[in-house]
């Protein structure tokens, strides 16, 4: 079966599914899975996507996206939205959704309703349970606010990541302790401060790595984003995307450099054991 393009083309789309889609998280693949060659996501935005933001849903679901403000539908009545979908999309033949899906002006219609509003097929895809959890993008946030990385990826199917540009850093780490990467990021839900076994895409490779997120607290007491790739010297793009695969500490104040240097030593050592796990990106087995 050929893979699916993510550009999206209104008149070819025959089967969509409709969430928000933040995250593209196990949940969300269950719907995902059924959509076929010529699905594509109605995805309502309420601005607050931090997970996957804009087209990150795209790439990661591998189907293409058509973007509606949740202000854009929320007024609409069951019928106003059936035909809002049938103008969009004017060769659907297939509405797929969670079992909580609600629509309509004041959530008054339940996912049942579309069977009675919509001339097609209408799929709703039972609740999807990890180890007897019920996966939701607001768990997925909490594990990771709480440091729990090792949960958020399981229930992702994926190691989470977050893509920034690279900016200045204060220069002490490549003269004194570690060379780093360092990254302002906008859009994503940044991970709790301390530190991470991660990967860091640079360019089109990824390498493994170390990262370190929250206050400096050793030295200027700026807050960072900074990755060390290690046992290697690579040339940094302008964007960098740090992939986490477990906690390893939480941010501490050491009274001398070597002191800090002396952790870091602790803590590559620490990644390099966390990190030899299979790599899954975008839901697909890359290697050991």
């Amino acid at each position: 079966m050929k893979r699916p393009s993510t550009v999206l083309v209104k008149d070819n789309i025959d089967t969509i599914a409709i969430g928000s889609f933040d995250g593209i998280h196990l949940g969300h693949m269950q719907l995902i899975d059924r959509l076929g060659d010529n699905g594509a996501l109605f995805v309502i935005d309420k601005d607050q996507a931090n997970l996957t933001p804009g087209l990150k849903r795209a790439e990661y679901s591998k189907h293409p996206c058509s973007f509606y403000h949740f202000l854009e539908v929320k007024d609409l009545s069951g019928v106003e939205f059936m035909e809002f979908l049938k103008k969009e999309f004017p060769n659907l033949k297939k509405i797929v959704v969670g079992y909580d899906f609600m629509f309509g002006k004041k959530r008054s219609n339940k996912a049942e309703d579309l069977q009675k509003l919509f001339y097609g097929e209408v799929e709703i895809v039972d609740e999807f349970l990890y180890d007897g959890v019920s996966v939701h993008s607001s768990l997925i946030r909490e594990a990771i606010k709480n440091k729990d990385i090792d949960n958020a990826n399981r229930f992702f199917g994926r190691e989470y990541s977050i893509i920034g540009r690279v900016v200045s850093g204060q220069g002490v780490g490549k003269e004194e302790l570690y060379p780093t990467v360092n990254i302002k990021v906008k859009d994503y839900l940044i991970p709790s401060d301390g530190v991470y076994a991660s990967r860091t895409r640079i360019g089109s490779e990824i390498y493994d790595s170390v990262s370190f997120i929250g206050t400096r607290a050793s030295t200027d007491g700026s807050f960072s984003i900074e990755t060390h790739i290690l046992d290697k010297n690579i040339e940094v793009s302008d964007e960098v995307e740090i992939f986490f695969v477990h906690y390893l500490r939480e941010n501490r104040k050491f009274a001398k450099l070597v002191d800090l240097k002396n952790q870091i030593t602790i803590d590559i050592a620490s990644a390099k054991s966390a990190l030899k796990v299979c790599k899954f990106y975008n839901y697909e087995l890359v290697g050991q």
